[in-house]
């Protein structure tokens, strides 16, 4: 209670009153800390006042941030969902008005412009869209934000489409776009609605338990029961969702019969409330979110028949791996399933009797660090004669066939440097992949299954995305390129487009000049963004824009994802982005750099990246340099002013992790293994226990319902900055979650963060 309103105290005070606080001694800052402002700014005088004076005003675009805003990072109206008739004739996707959160779904063909095929209002007939917790938890997880037809899945054999919308499901005629509610007598809104593979029937999860309902009469069976108390059925736990991108909690045999589904037991995971402040009289919403060091859910694999009756329990050593990971169960072949252990260093594969329940260790994945998983894998073949695993033993991912006793039967590619199937087609016995050289680029490679050999689809600097056809090589083409505007495409086979696929998405009016360099002892991969005017001669102060963690690059080549780089660079900055150790697509070694050391690896690498810029390239001002990022970047962000004032002289943390132990277990003791095991590297490590350390402006940013990094993270920093005598800034959004879709809080947001940076850097 007592630093909650210590926390609230501070975010009330804007960057103008913060500045006359500290003038006026209302805020106490320490001799030390003003002395040392003091003796830079006197040193800094003599040596800037000819750059200053050289360097020319800039006047950003007065109307991107309302733009920006309104069209949601302009990424409203583009295509999206894209997927295939399973003959690959026709191309279906989502797409929304320009400034519209409501998607309608879409078909294409080769001869015709694409038109609507079914909307939310056309359904729901006017009325209004309502959506449960459950779901407005699960789009949270999928980073979803869009309203209307969100999700759409084409039936086994094309004709039909399952549509879920404001609590309902309805079937969708894939040609004609006539739709009909799937009525029901149960309790609950579905979630996570399926077809059967014959598509005679349609799975779901209702209020924890899983049924199937029978398309033709709309008969439901309950497969499961006693849901409750903690306990629900086929519902992939938080961890699972979040941090294994493993979304599904139940999976359909091959041939339609059975149904595996995971139980998950929450009654002793840690409950955590999210309030409402503007509304104290509300009951909090209490999620179970297991804290690193803290008990995860209890899961186990049943099988049960779609007849009903007793399901069999799959039987594995569940206290040495607890992590359900990954389930595949093909037509020809077995129930595999693939667990791992708390430290996330072994991942095994097992083949399951459904009859018995006993498994059977078929292929082991080991590291001293960590094992990553690979979305879709395992995956068999549809003949049954093996399935596919990637592996990084070699020191980079690498596409295997292995047998179904799980023998290693050739490696798929192996120079491709493997990140992801994007489809496989049994017919042409071969797969299609995503991979590449470049870190700062994305292809799309050919490999077939029978020689390894593989084929670059796609060339240029650009991010390409592909999705295809069940057979016959036909594909929906996303190509965003680092000098030109975003595409999408429908292409057949050869590569040859058979139609654009339309977008209504507005593009900046002022598109971002980006310029990607490589740089540093380690070959960091850099993006340069310079200022509209850029004055050869001038010096500007810089804005390092990061992430620096794990699992995402900033310094990508797809133009779009600079558009804000370049609005804050127009006010008179150069904006860098820098990938060190830890960003993925640069091997196992380099990734595993981060292993115990979430902290100072990635922060070094930021500094002797920015080190590495200045040297070559003296338009860099590095006297005066700010730092911002969101999620882990808001914590190295956080991070960098507090261990490095002499590089960084401003920092924007948004939503940071502020201790580790805050954060959830299956994410954070990846890298730092056990709080009770790894004391020191946890207090080292947090921003919170080295918050007497500031000695720079701070502006702390954080959703109050943001139920992924919670908002207790920044409050337990700006209580601790408080306590410590450290002036700083705290914006809380009211409301908000760990993504924040609102127009006018995100140009709010925006204005205050580049006021922010114009205040402490100009």
């Amino acid at each position: 209670m007592v630093r909650t309103r210590v926390a609230l105290f501070v975010a009330s005070l804007s960057a103008a009153a913060l500045a006359s606080c500290a003038r006026s001694s209302c805020v106490q800052a320490p001799s030390s800390l003003v002395n040392l402002a003091d003796e830079q700014r006197r040193a800094a005088a003599a040596t800037d006042a000819g750059a200053r004076a050289a360097r020319p005003r800039h006047q950003p675009d007065p109307g991107f941030l309302a733009d920006f805003s309104a069209t949601l990072r302009y990424s409203l109206g583009a295509p999206t969902r894209m997927s295939l008739s399973p003959d690959g004739a026709r191309l279906y996707f989502l797409r929304s008005g320009p400034r519209s959160f409501v998607r309608d779904l879409y078909v294409l063909q080769a001869g015709a412009p694409a038109r609507v095929l079914v909307t939310a209002d056309s359904i729901l007939r006017g009325g209004e869209e309502q959506l449960t917790a459950e779901e407005r938890a699960r789009r949270e997880r999928q980073r979803q934000t869009g309203r209307g037809i969100t999700a759409y899945e084409l039936s086994p054999d094309g004709s039909k489409m399952l549509v879920p919308l404001s609590g309902k499901l309805y079937i969708v005629d894939a040609q004609s776009g006539a739709a009909r509610e799937l009525s029901s007598q149960q309790r609950g809104a579905p979630v996570d609605a399926r077809w059967s593979p014959d598509g005679r029937s349609i799975s779901m999860v209702r209020g924890g338990e899983l049924f199937v309902q029978d398309v033709a009469t709309g008969a439901e069976r309950a497969l499961t029961t006693a849901a409750g108390a903690g306990i629900s059925h086929a519902t992939a736990e938080f961890v699972a969702q979040e941090e294994m991108d493993r979304m599904e909690g139940y999976w359909w045999s091959g041939d339609g019969q059975s149904i595996a589904f995971q139980e998950t037991d929450e009654r002793a995971v840690e409950q955590l409330r999210v309030s409402n402040p503007t509304q104290p009289s509300e009951e909090p919403e209490v999620n179970r979110y297991p804290r690193a060091g803290t008990n995860n859910a209890v899961v186990r694999l049943g099988v049960v028949r779609v007849t009903g009756g007793r399901p069999t329990w799959i039987e594995w050593d569940r206290q040495r791996y607890p992590y359900l990971a990954r389930v595949a169960w093909p037509a020809r072949g077995p129930l595999t399933v693939v667990v791992q252990n708390r430290a996330q260093t072994e991942v095994v594969v097992l083949s399951a009797n459904t009859t018995t329940g006993a498994t059977t260790a078929i292929h082991t994945e080991r590291d001293e660090a960590w094992v990553n998983l690979f979305p879709s894998l395992p995956r068999w073949l549809a003949d049954g004669r093996g399935f596919l695993w990637a592996s990084e033993r070699s020191g980079h991912a690498v596409l295997e066939l292995r047998s179904p006793t799980g023998a290693l039967v050739r490696e798929l590619g192996a120079a491709v440097k493997f990140r992801g199937l994007a489809s496989v087609d049994e017919g042409a016995r071969c797969v299609y992949v995503t991979g590449g050289e470049e870190p700062s680029e994305t292809h799309v490679f050919k490999i077939s299954l029978e020689t390894g050999a593989s084929e670059q689809l796609t060339r240029g600097r650009a991010e390409h995305e592909m999705t295809f056809a069940r057979s016959g090589g036909a594909r929906a083409h996303a190509i965003f390129t680092i000098d030109g505007p975003r595409r999408w495409s429908f292409e057949g086979a050869d590569g040859a487009e058979i139609a654009p696929v339309p977008s209504v998405a507005e593009e900046p009016r002022n598109p971002p000049t980006v310029e990607l360099v490589t740089v540093g002892d380690r070959a960091f991969r850099a993006a340069i963004v310079r200022p509209r005017g850029f004055v050869p001669g001038a010096r500007y102060p810089v804005i390092d824009a990061v992430y620096g963690g794990p699992g995402a690059r900033q310094v990508t080549s797809a133009r779009h994802r600079y558009v804000m780089n370049q609005w804050l660079a127009d006010h008179g900055f150069i904006v860098v982005s820098i990938d060190g150790r830890g960003t993925p697509h640069r091997g196992r070694e380099w990734e595993r750099a981060l292993d115990g050391h979430l902290d100072d690896v990635p922060l070094d690498d930021q500094v002797a990246g920015l080190r590495a810029l200045g040297a070559r390239y003296p338009e860099m001002d590095l006297s005066h340099v700010g730092v911002y990022g969101w999620s882990f970047g808001g914590y190295l962000s956080g991070l960098a002013v507090l261990r490095q004032p002499s590089v960084f002289h401003a920092a924007m943390a948004g939503a940071p992790v502020t201790d580790w132990r805050e954060y959830d277990t299956h994410y954070t003791e990846r890298y730092m293994g056990l709080p009770e095991a790894e004391r020191a590297a946890y207090d080292r490590s947090s921003l919170v226990t080295n918050a007497q350390s500031l000695e720079r402006p701070l502006l702390l940013v954080h959703g109050t319902a943001d139920d992924n990094v919670y908002f207790s993270n920044a409050a337990l920093l700006s209580n601790a900055l408080f306590r410590a005598g450290r002036p700083h800034e705290f914006l809380p959004l009211v409301g908000f979650t760990h993504i924040v879709p609102d127009p006018i809080i995100n140009r709010r947001l925006y204005e205050r963060i580049a006021e922010f940076f114009v205040t402490h850097l100009q």
